[in-house]
């Protein structure tokens, strides 16, 4: 095995791990944070991808306003995601808070809704953004060579949205009662916070992130119905590995799962999904409430 080989797969697992950071950051503050069961998450990357591509696709035909398209593509995505989160949040989920099972029980029935509406709607075949000019095609990198620019761009977005995060939650006001409400409701309701309101801009913002996640990943790679299951069990071993909770701990986790599932593939693939879960199972066994998670 060849150096640039072996970096190669290592870069491949990164840039897939910052896809896996942006999707389970949205996840790690509705059901880390907030400790509501969103089963519909991967859903919302669905939602994001395919509202962004109905934008996208009339966009970029337009000489006038292809520049543009990816752009107020994301914008949708982004505001579809959130609008459909907010709904979900106030319509359902704020008065189950605590019930697990119901919340579960109904974010899966909402996930199953939503396939068999996209599937009516937009067809069943894959599809894929193109991306900005600035950001299409190869860029040299030293040692492997040509490696795909939007890939890396990737991973730089991952960082300024786990930075922003970080920066929210430790740094604002905001991030002050989201936190002091996961410990106690009750008294951060008894100094006059709206912490039903508190809870909708949360969620809001994690299902944002899922349809930002579905407009980058759509980008990097074709995407189609399916795929929600596969980013709502990489999110929740992310968050698992991580921490509930824990935007660090999120990145670490997906730092994890993404390398590992593309060294796996690389090695064997026809079992390369075992990794993953025996790189979760490791960590629970050391660490019960995962690698940056607060004991309970």
């Amino acid at each position: 095995m060849s150096l640039q080989y072996a970096l190669t797969v290592t870069l491949n697992g990164i840039t897939l791990a910052a896809l896996y950071f942006i999707v389970a950051s949205g996840f790690s503050l509705i059901f880390g944070l907030m400790r509501t069961v969103n089963m519909a998450h991967g859903s919302l990357y669905l939602i994001g991808a395919y509202v962004g591509f109905a934008v996208f696709d009339p966009l970029y035909m337009n000489d006038a306003t292809y520049p543009y398209a990816w752009y107020i593509a994301i914008l949708a995505g982004i505001g579809a995601a959130a609008v459909v989160g907010v709904v979900m949040q106030v319509a359902f989920l704020g008065w189950m808070q605590g019930q697990e099972l119901r919340q579960a029980l109904v974010t899966i029935g909402i996930s199953i809704i939503v396939a068999d509406q996209l599937l009516a709607n937009f067809g069943g075949n894959p599809f894929q953004f193109f991306a900005p000019d600035i950001l299409f095609g190869p860029t040299q990198v030293p040692v492997i060579g040509r490696y795909s620019t939007f890939r890396l761009f990737q991973v730089g977005v991952a960082i300024a949205v786990g930075v922003g995060l970080w920066l929210l939650l430790n740094k604002t006001k905001l991030g002050i009662m989201v936190r002091a409400g996961v410990d106690d409701r009750q008294m951060l309701a008894a100094c006059g916070i709206n912490v039903p309101l508190v809870a909708v801009f949360v969620f809001a913002l994690g299902a944002a992130l899922a349809g930002f996640g579905g407009v980058i990943g759509a980008t990097a790679q074709p995407t189609q119905l399916g795929v929600d299951v596969r980013f709502l069990l990489t999110s929740l071993v992310v968050v698992i590995v991580g921490g509930m909770g824990s935007i660090p701990g999120t990145a670490i986790g997906a730092l994890l799962i993404g390398v590992a599932e593309q060294w796996g593939q690389a090695l064997f693939p026809t079992y390369s999904v075992i990794l993953t879960f025996v790189i979760m199972v490791a960590v629970l066994a050391v660490r019960p409430q995962g690698i940056l998670g607060r004991p309970d």
